[in-house]
């Protein structure tokens, strides 16, 4: 069995590479405990020269390394080249922390007694990374898990197994080797390997099923599992809203890397006394959007990694206008072309129980409907059953208050979207997920406490 994969713009093949043999996974993930019992002895300074070193190898592989995330997954080359540069903020800024956030906590000082917190290294971690966003998705985990003294097993998503390549030639022959080894598995045996007891954290970036499989899985064994799943982002157009800049942003947020972003605005709710300028700005900004080659430097849409989306796509906008929503552009694939592409979409008056304001798109689909008040924007904003992140556009910083304390969701922003600032934690409730990546919080997740409480005299 091989995994394949075809240019979501031409359909031209783009690589083919077997997946790995039973023995093979064996031979690997033995060298990944070999790896462990030397990687987290080591200083964390030791570890932080070699982590740095893996980052000055991706560095010097930036340009091909953008141009295979375009090639597999359809990102114009100007948003994977933005995706590597932010690849190194990230993992920059961890690397920044991490002695500081590894370091053992030393408790007030208690007479007769010495009492400490560290932070122990778990083992070999299993990272099942999704093709959004092929590095920075798995670096989330990658970066501050060598830190603390893991060593990764990373299985990349059949979409996008160049990333997961990329990954191992940076930091697989550092000293010593095998710190990060990139495994191509089916799902059978991606759930099996969980099954494994040198397998010690898992961490996992995808849909709602497939966390829920990869949980009951892990639960065999009680080892713990970080997970990202699904979102279905909302943004509230406040009455006192900059709104050239709402929609500006909102737009930009529905539409980066066509929709397929993790934390993508995919409903919009907007107070009623700005809704038909909103409507009108929105459709002039969706229409500024050039759809082409991907690895052509104006292109600003690619198209969709998934085939199969498309049909699904056609099916909720289709249902939508059934329930009474109206199609200002949009709503259907390309036709004529070998591109996975569907346009920038923008409907009117989607009410909240149609399966475009139910479910995540992953798509540059703007679903619309106004509302009265801010209550009535709270109500609708928390009627789903993700919560990754949620924005409201306001210049009132009492509104901002209220809906950060009500909303139920991982990131409340003011006046931004689609944005992950690696000093706070990227987490989600309900469906979203569990768990946090990035900050400090992110080092804890790939840590356990130990308590050291020593009695110094009797």
């Amino acid at each position: 069995m091989s995994v394949r994969v075809f240019n979501p713009y031409d359909q031209s093949l783009v690589c083919e590479l077997p997946h790995d043999e039973k023995s093979v996974l064996e031979r690997k993930l033995t060298a990944a405990e070999r790896a462990y019992e030397v990687w987290h002895k080591l200083p964390l300074e030791r570890r932080i020269r070699e982590v740095r070193k893996g980052l000055a190898k991706f560095r010097r592989a930036a340009e091909s390394t953008a141009r295979d995330i375009t090639l597999q997954m359809g990102k114009p080359i100007v948003q994977s080249r933005k995706e590597v540069e932010t690849f190194f903020e990230r993992a920059d800024y961890m690397v920044s922390i991490a002695k500081k956030t590894l370091s053992p906590e030393a408790l007030p000082a208690k007479k007769g007694f010495v009492r400490r917190i560290e932070h122990e290294s778990l083992g070999v971690v299993l990272n099942i990374a999704a093709w959004n966003y092929p590095l920075l998705i798995p670096a989330n985990v990658i970066i501050p898990a060598l830190l603390a003294g893991n060593v990764i097993l990373l299985k990349h998503s059949a979409l996008t197994p160049l990333c997961g390549q990329a990954f191992e030639k940076a930091f697989g022959d550092l000293d010593p080797a095998n710190l990060v080894t990139n495994v191509l598995l089916t799902h059978p045996d991606t759930e099996q390997l969980i099954l494994d007891p040198r397998i010690q954290h898992v961490a996992f970036t995808g849909s709602v099923d497939g966390g829920r499989k990869i949980y009951q899985q892990a639960a065999r064994r009680f080892v713990d599992v970080g997970l990202e799943l699904g979102g279905k982002d909302p943004a509230y157009i406040a009455p006192d809203a900059d709104l050239d800049f709402a929609v500006a942003n909102v737009v930009d947020g529905a539409c980066y890397n066509a929709g397929q972003c993790c934390c993508a605005v995919e409903r919009i709710y907007v107070h009623r006394k700005l809704y038909g300028t909103f409507m009108e700005k929105a459709a002039y900004q969706l229409a500024q959007y050039k759809l082409g080659n991907p690895m052509n430097e104006a292109t600003t849409m690619g198209p969709l990694a998934n085939r199969s989306a498309l049909d699904e796509l056609e099916e909720k906008v289709a249902e939508a206008q059934s329930l009474g929503s109206r199609l200002i552009m949009g709503g259907e694939r390309l036709k004529h072309t070998r591109g996975n592409f569907f346009p920038p979409t923008l409907l009117a008056n989607v009410v909240n129980h149609t399966r475009l304001m139910q479910e995540e798109s992953f798509a540059p689909i703007l679903p619309v409907h106004p509302v009265d008040d801010d209550a009535e924007a709270l109500v609708r904003m928390n009627d789903s059953a993700f919560g990754l992140t949620a924005s409201v556009w306001t210049k009132s910083k009492k509104r901002t208050e209220f809906f950060a304390k009500n909303l139920d969701a991982g990131t409340i922003y003011q006046n931004r979207c689609d944005y992950l600032d690696p000093a706070l934690p990227w987490t989600g409730a309900r469906d979203s997920g569990k768990g946090s990546t990035l900050s400090k919080y992110g080092f804890y997740q790939l840590t356990r406490r130990k308590s050291i409480h020593f009695r110094t005299a009797a």
